[in-house]
């Protein structure tokens, strides 16, 4: 059976960060990857440009059932301190909207830098775990290639996101061993799912984008709306779907800089023979403004002839349009996994396990879980660095 001291269980950002960070002279480290290749999230990330971090962290854009909890790791790991790695690699970035950070060329050029700050490392890929549990000396974790004994073992196994890049529910399975509590995990960062009368409104319209405002509860985020084939998509709405419950509706502004129906009173002063349609197509895509006047009744109707009643009706369709999701597109699309391991059972600082000393749980199996755009991958370097530092010292 074989000996280390630190066996690190997946390949992802938070694995392979954990493993440079944990490493000192003379520690054996394992990092042991059921897929074929290291990274792979990481890979397909940002369009393959890999969206590394985002220079707005702050605790409370991530959601938790304790949100402080992140705010230990993150602050003493912040974005510059990525970026500084990133620099230091000779990789070229861009910022985006909103402090989103970007590799210029491709994602891989992140995986090959974590690589190399964790040479020295052992990495076996296609090595399945399927069992850790304690033992005198420590933990034993039998792979689908054999047993290894470890003296400390590091969980970042991910969630369940995207199952056809690997991802499995093993990290779960380990916490629920060892009597661990769980948040109870579901798809996050994901498309919605619309009732039939959504999609006769959404579908001709697919293609279309535009810059809304979308609210759920005190939850509020102003980007990129997308109209697809099945129903409603882009970030915007893969922002609130982090907040949303089956059943709950949620307020779309499809034109949150202007108050509609005052536009329209005002216009219809001095463009009264000109149609409803016309008109707002001035402010929103021509097929949108078509559409929505045609489901208004108001298709070939001027503006002249439209009371104030029917503006105002018209504007809270605009600025305030309510609609129902019946559900989401699940774990096959989703960027993240929301819930996961109970932060009440780990030490903020260490990401060590209160009860079981020697064990970690680090990355997106814990239950923190941040806003699009970057927030995901800086959670894993900073609760990656707190776990690998406690192991330094250890």
């Amino acid at each position: 059976m074989d000996q280390v001291d630190i066996a690190i269980l997946g390949a992802g950002a938070a694995g392979l960060f954990c493993a440079g960070s944990a490493m000192t002279q003379g520690c054996r480290i394992l990092v042991a990857e059921h897929s074929r290749k290291p990274g792979e999230k990481i890979r397909i990330s940002g369009g393959g440009r890999c969206n590394f971090t985002n220079l707005a962290t702050s605790w409370d854009r991530f959601l938790s059932q304790n949100q402080r909890f992140a705010a230990s790791a993150l602050a003493r790991y912040c974005p510059e301190d990525f970026v500084e790695l990133v620099d230091q690699a000779g990789i070229a970035w861009h910022e985006k909207t909103q402090g989103q950070l970007f590799c210029n060329g491709k994602a891989t050029q992140i995986i090959d830098m974590l690589m190399y700050r964790m040479r020295g490392v052992e990495l076996r890929l296609e090595t399945a775990v399927e069992d850790v549990h304690r033992n005198a000396d420590g933990f034993v974790v039998t792979t689908n290639g054999g047993q290894v004994r470890a003296k400390y073992v590091v969980v970042a196994t991910g969630g369940k996101s995207i199952p056809k890049m690997g991802a499995t529910g093993i990290g779960y399975a380990i916490a629920r061993k060892f009597g661990l509590r769980i948040v109870e995990p579901r798809a996050g960062l994901v498309p919605l799912t619309f009732a039939e009368q959504d999609l006769a409104l959404c579908r001709p319209l697919a293609g279309i984008s535009l810059e809304a405002e979308i609210c759920h509860g005190k939850a509020r985020f102003r980007d990129a709306l997308l109209f697809t084939h099945r129903g409603l998509s882009g970030p915007a709405i893969l922002q609130i779907s982090n907040y949303w419950q089956p059943g709950e509706v949620l307020e779309i502004n499809l034109l949150p800089e202007i108050d509609i129906s005052e536009a329209l009173m005002m216009a219809r002063k001095d463009a009264g023979r000109v149609a409803v349609a016309t008109i707002l197509s001035q402010w929103l895509p021509e097929r949108l403004a078509q559409a929505i006047a045609a489901e208004q009744g108001l298709t070939d109707a001027r503006l002249a002839d439209q009371s104030n009643g029917v503006l105002q009706r018209l504007g809270r369709r605009i600025n305030r349009w309510q609609l129902r999701p019946v559900g989401t597109e699940g774990y096959r699309t989703a960027e993240v996994t929301l819930g996961g391991v109970d932060t009440r059972e780990l030490d903020a600082r260490t990401m060590q396990v209160r009860d079981v000393p020697g064990l970690y749980f680090i990355g997106e199996c814990v239950d923190v879980t941040g806003w699009l755009g970057g927030y995901n991958f800086q959670w894993a370097w900073a609760s990656a660095e707190a776990a690998g530092q406690a192991l330094k010292v250890s």
